[in-house]
């Protein structure tokens, strides 16, 4: 249950047995029946009985028990190393010499059984993990020219275009071209309401996959809904962002936490001091007065209490009970020091972009003066229609859904006024729509009332725009980036669980950052920001706060997250960037399941800790317990095999993880 523990990888019994995926399991309960038939026979036959008819059910149970640790000990002893299966073939062997053939048989079934669990616990760790690679479909439906053909995954190509009937999984990462459907995305992103896309408008000039809009994207083994689709394929299979994720988590599990490298240290220190104190022991008769057997007797029983089974296997465990859980909902947390920095967290850095806010202008405001509110919306609407800004996009967007307007198409001529707003005409008057400077340029005044309004809209964080028509300023619009409907509840759910310090770095100008850390309730806003501004924001928390964690979307913040202690992407199934870099990957959109994810490893680092006590608490007690002579082998045994029992029990509990 030692070392190998560490790295799921070269556990010998990874190989299938005789019986399957659980041979070393069945081996282990063997290994028990024929202990307790050994132990019956000896305890309950007759004085007469020959002495192999309990001998023989303890060494079937030797063998069956011994068989895997064998295997093992012999492997790490031609790597040059005695680690801890070897102790524990020493003590069952010696046992066996000096006639405690039940003991050593228990030792065998108790090690045995907890290495078989330690597998059980690290598989179902990893089974959780790996089902993501269930989730791809083998085939997909191509479309190629006016036939469908079935073919593997594997011989998609980029562009190709399927074919996704309703209700059946999606066999690529891609783009929709045709049709419109929810989509069950829980897999990959662990949302549990399906995610409504669409078709996107033109497949000309399509940006990189990461830049796509999300309505529009569909990814490998998340489910259709009940309407039929097509998509263009945006990657190969292998390059799928599940594919990738299953190849993340296999290289997290080798990624040691500082409690795992602190073990290991001490494991390589105190192995061969219990091997040379047992030694030692073995002469006691010579300064003790007791015979040879007494001597070997108490070292063998050493031996046992002495190997820090449970001790190798309590952060392993635990560190892979966490990541499970993550996984399941829809978290990669990149390895066990990740798991165990994020848990001593007080301070978070969160980007303001599309992290805390929804990363889209909305309008906020619309002020007439000397004018009617629907003439003052018809109006604006029918120019901003015409713009392809953005900003213009989102207000004739939102003002469509606001007010019932008409689109006469009533706006001609219009054009952008560089850095001060755009022009049109309409009902062959000229209208203006921008900042103040436009308006005196034109000649035109502002009410008292209008300006004071606008500077106070400007201080809100709000982007404020005038409009003037046939020579008059009749009314202000303005728009904002408008926080998550999520934010509010979520940072206080973090004020809840300690964290002290919420921290918002934007390029946004500082008005705008403290209007929304106001909103949201933040402790701090830094505005302003280029991002080689957003790294040394990080340093100068850093130097403060000690840990820092910074969360954002993991493109543009890439370099500030770099240097954080833990940085944690959101929205990461459509950004390779955001995985590769990031320690944690939230693969939704969801700011919302940050809490959790502080939570499970705060809970992670509780079980590793106590993990920790419980193991060294019993090798503690036990050896000079039995050094003394005040145990015997049968209950040094017990209580070790039980230690690392506990242990493992202990970290599967994080497998059932739910935040408070």
């Amino acid at each position: 249950m030692a070392e190998h523990s560490n790295d799921p990888h070269d556990h010998a019994h990874d190989h299938d047995g005789i019986f399957g995926k659980r041979t070393e399991l069945y081996f282990s309960l063997l290994c028990g029946v024929f202990l307790l038939i050994g132990f019956l026979i000896q305890t309950f036959g007759s004085e007469t009985q020959s002495i192999w008819l309990y001998l023989i059910p303890y060494f079937i149970s030797y063998a069956s028990g011994g068989y895997y640790i064998t295997i093992e000990a012999y492997e790490k002893i031609k790597s040059g190393g005695f680690e801890i299966d070897f102790l524990m073939i020493a003590a069952a062997l010696g046992a066996a010499y000096i006639g405690s053939w039940a003991e050593g048989a228990l030792l065998l079934f108790l090690f045995s059984l907890g290495h078989a669990l330690e597998s059980y616990a690290m598989n179902k760790a990893k089974k959780s993990i790996e089902a993501l690679g269930d989730l791809s479909p083998k085939t997909a439906l191509v479309k190629r020219g006016d036939k469908i053909e079935e073919v593997p995954v594997e011989e998609l190509k980029i562009n190709d275009i399927i074919v996704v009937r309703p209700n059946s999984k999606i066999s690529a990462d891609g783009v929709i071209i045709q049709g419109s459907s929810a989509i069950n995305q829980a897999a990959i992103t662990g949302e549990s309401m399906p995610i409504d896309k669409t078709a996107i408008a033109s497949i000309d000039n399509l940006p990189k996959f990461s830049d796509l809009d999300e309505s529009n994207v569909v990814f490998t083994g998340t489910i259709n809904g009940d309407g039929s689709i097509e998509v263009l394929v945006l990657k190969l299979s292998k390059d799928s962002t599940v594919a990738r994720l299953i190849k993340m988590v296999s290289e997290v599990e080798t990624q040691k936490s500082p409690t795992q490298r602190m073990t290991k240290k001490f494991e390589k220190w105190y192995v061969p001091i219990v091997i040379l104190v047992v030694i030692l022991l073995c002469f006691a008769y010579l300064v003790v007065d007791e015979l040879f057997n007494d001597s070997l007797y108490r070292a063998i029983t050493v031996l046992v209490a002495a190997s820090p089974c449970a001790l190798a296997i309590s952060t392993p465990s635990a560190v892979l009970s966490g990541i499970a859980r993550a996984a399941q909902k829809g978290v990669l947390i990149k390895g066990g020091k990740a798991l165990e920095d994020l848990g001593s967290i007080t301070t978070i850095a969160f980007d303001k972009t599309g992290t805390l806010t929804e990363g889209k202008p909305k309008l906020t405001n619309l002020v007439p003066y000397k004018y009617t509110e629907t003439g003052l919306a018809r109006l604006v609407f029918e120019v901003e229609s015409m713009s392809n800004h953005p900003l213009a996009k989102a207000i004739a967007n939102d003002l469509s859904a606001l007010y019932v307007i008409d689109h006469d198409h009533m706006a001609t001529d219009v054009n952008a006024i560089q850095g001060k707003g755009i022009s049109a005409t309409f009902q062959e008057k000229t209208v203006y729509i921008g900042n103040e400077k436009l308006m005196t340029d034109e000649g035109m005044t502002i009410a008292p009332e209008l300006k004071s309004e606008m500077e106070s809209m400007l201080q809100g964080g709000h982007t404020a725009m005038l409009v003037a028509y046939a020579g008059e300023v009749i009314g202000l619009v303005s728009v904002m980036d408008v926080p998550r409907k999520t934010a509010v509840a979520t940072l206080k759910r973090l004020k809840e669980i300690g964290i002290q310090r919420m921290v918002m770095l934007t390029g946004d100008h500082q008005n705008v950052g403290n209007a929304i850390a106001q909103q949201i309730g933040l402790t701090e806003a830094k505005g302003g920001l280029l991002p080689e501004d957003k790294v040394e924001a990080i340093k100068t928390l850093m130097q403060r706060d000690g840990k820092i964690a910074m969360v954002g979307d993991g493109v543009n913040d890439a370099p500030a997250m770099a240097y954080s202690t833990v940085s944690v992407a959101m929205g990461a199934a459509g950004s390779d960037v955001a995985l590769e870099t990031a320690d944690v990957a939230l693969m939704s959109d969801k700011i919302e399941m940050l809490p959790f994810v502080i939570g499970l490893s705060r809970a992670s680092k509780r079980i590793i800790k106590q993990n920790i006590w419980i193991s060294m608490g019993v090798v503690a007690l036990l050896v000079p317990a039995t050094i003394l002579g005040l145990t015997n082998i049968g209950l040094a045994v017990a209580f070790h095999e039980g230690s690392t029992l506990v242990v493992v029990i202990n970290a599967l509990r994080l497998l059932a993880y739910s935040e408070k």
